[in-house]
C-alpha cells in the first residue's frame, strides 16, 4: 500500500473521530470516538469491499425485521459474538466468592408469577421434575433474607414460554429466599437447546460451521438490596454441550450435579410424582456488594 493511500485512510479517521469533539456528554464521545477507531481499524485491517459492507447492512437490516417484543435477534447476534459475555464480564468484576455472572439471553419477562417457597414454577411445562434449594448469603457467608431470586427455563423440548407463539407463562416465576437465606422450589430438569436459528443469526453460524446449541442451563436473577444484581445460570455436569455453548455461557463454577431421583423416591416435601422419576440440585448463591468494583480484600 503507498503511503498516499495509507494517509487518505489515516486522515479519514481522524476527520471523522473529530467530529465528535464537541459532544456534550463526555462518556457518549468516549463511546463515539473509540467505536469509530474500531470500525475504521476493522475496515482497514481486512481491506472491506463495497459488496461485503453492502452484505452486513443487509445482515443488520433483517435482524431488525425479525426483532419484535418476543424475540431479540439483536440479542442472539450480541451472544453469538460473545459481545454479551464479554460485556457481563467486565461489568462484574471477580470480588471474593461471589457467585459467577452469565448472560442475560432473550427469553427474560417481566411480570413472572409469584411462587411460594417449595412452590413449582413449571406451570403445564413439559420435563422432568426438579427440585432445586440453595442458600443466598453475602461474600462472608451471612445468609441474605428476602433476595427476590427470578427463574426461567426451557421445557422438555428445549423452548420458553415466549416461543409458542400464545399467552402461556410456563417455566419462570419468582420467589424470595426465606429468613436464613434459603430457598427451595420445583422446576424441570434442563435440557440442551438450540438459540432460534431460523434468522439471520442462525444464517450467519451455519454460514461459519458453528453449532446454534446451548448447554443445559436453568436461568437465575438474584436481587437483594445493598447487593450487586446477579444474573447467571446453573449448567447440568456432564453436558455434552458444555463445551461449546453457542453463546459462551458456560462458566465452570456454574455446572452442577443434577441428581437424578428414580421413580419412588421420596421427596424433600412430601410431594407424590407416582411413578415419575426426577432430579435435584443444590445451587448456593453469593452476592457481591452494591459497590464491589474488584477483588475483595
Amino acid at each position: 500500500m503507498s503511503t498516499e493511500q495509507q494517509d487518505r485512510e489515516s486522515q479519514l479517521v481522524e476527520r471523522v473521530v473529530a467530529s465528535f469533539d464537541n459532544t456534550p456528554d463526555p462518556r457518549l464521545k468516549e463511546l463515539m470516538q473509540a467505536l469509530t477507531r474500531h470500525l475504521h481499524a476493522f475496515v482497514r485491517e481486512v481491506r472491506l469491499t463495497e459488496q461485503e459492507w453492502q452484505h452486513a447492512i443487509e445482515f443488520l437490516t433483517a435482524t431488525g425485521h425479525i426483532t419484535d417484543d418476543r424475540r431479540q435477534e439483536f440479542i442472539l447476534l450480541s451472544d453469538v459474538l460473545g459481545a454479551s459475555m464479554q460485556t457481563i464480564t467486565v461489568n462484574n468484576e471477580a470480588y471474593g466468592n461471589a457467585t459467577e455472572a452469565t448472560v442475560f439471553g432473550p427469553f427474560f419477562v417481566d411480570g413472572s408469577p409469584e411462587i411460594e417457597l417449595g412452590g413449582d414454577i413449571a406451570g403445564g411445562a413439559s420435563g422432568k421434575p426438579c427440585w432445586v434449594e440453595g442458600t443466598v448469603t453475602d461474600t462472608y457467608g451471612k445468609p441474605v433474607p428476602h433476595a427476590r431470586i427470578e427463574v426461567w427455563e426451557a421445557d422438555e423440548d428445549g423452548r420458553y414460554d415466549v416461543q409458542y407463539g400464545d399467552d402461556r407463562v410456563a417455566a419462570r416465576g419468582h420467589l424470595y429466599s426465606d429468613a436464613d437465606g434459603s430457598y427451595r422450589f420445583w422446576g424441570i430438569a434442563p435440557v440442551p437447546y438450540p438459540i432460534p436459528d431460523d434468522g439471520p443469526v442462525g444464517r450467519l453460524l451455519a454460514a461459519t460451521g458453528r453449532s446454534p446449541m446451548r448447554a443445559s442451563h436453568l436461568h437465575f436473577m438474584v436481587q437483594a438490596e445493598g447487593f450487586r444484581t446477579l444474573v447467571t445460570h446453573i449448567f447440568v455436569r456432564g453436558d455434552e454441550v458444555l463445551d461449546r455453548d453457542s453463546v459462551f455461557g458456560v462458566r465452570d463454577s456454574l455446572v452442577m450435579d443434577f441428581e437424578p431421583q428414580p421413580a419412588g423416591t421420596a421427596t424433600p416435601d412430601g410431594r407424590d410424582l407416582g411413578d415419575h422419576a426426577w432430579s435435584r440440585v443444590r445451587f448456593d448463591i453469593v452476592l457481591a456488594p452494591a459497590a464491589a468494583t474488584g477483588e475483595e480484600g
